[in-house]
């Protein structure tokens, strides 16, 4: 999961924001549970539209292959 705390999130402000959106939807974390998931125009334009723009006429492969890459993977343990 792709996720920051509250606490970060006041500390760094918009830009932990814009840098955990490179990785996907990003879950902010509040006592240790999901208090909300922030979602790039595209993805939020996919869900409320079916579709966006940029994915019309694309292939499940073209679209795999246009997502960036996603790096080292980040455990968070929630108790």
């Amino acid at each position: 999961m792709n996720a920051i705390t509250i606490a970060e999130l006041k500390r760094r402000g918009v830009a932990a924001i814009e840098e955990g959106l490179r990785r996907g939807p990003l879950h902010i974390v509040k006592r240790n549970r999901t208090a909300a998931v922030v979602l790039s125009e595209d993805e939020d334009q996919f869900l409320a539209h079916g579709q966006s723009a940029g994915l019309v006429g694309m292939t499940a492969v073209q679209w795999l292959l246009s997502q960036p890459a996603l790096g080292s993977v980040e455990v968070q343990v929630l108790t």
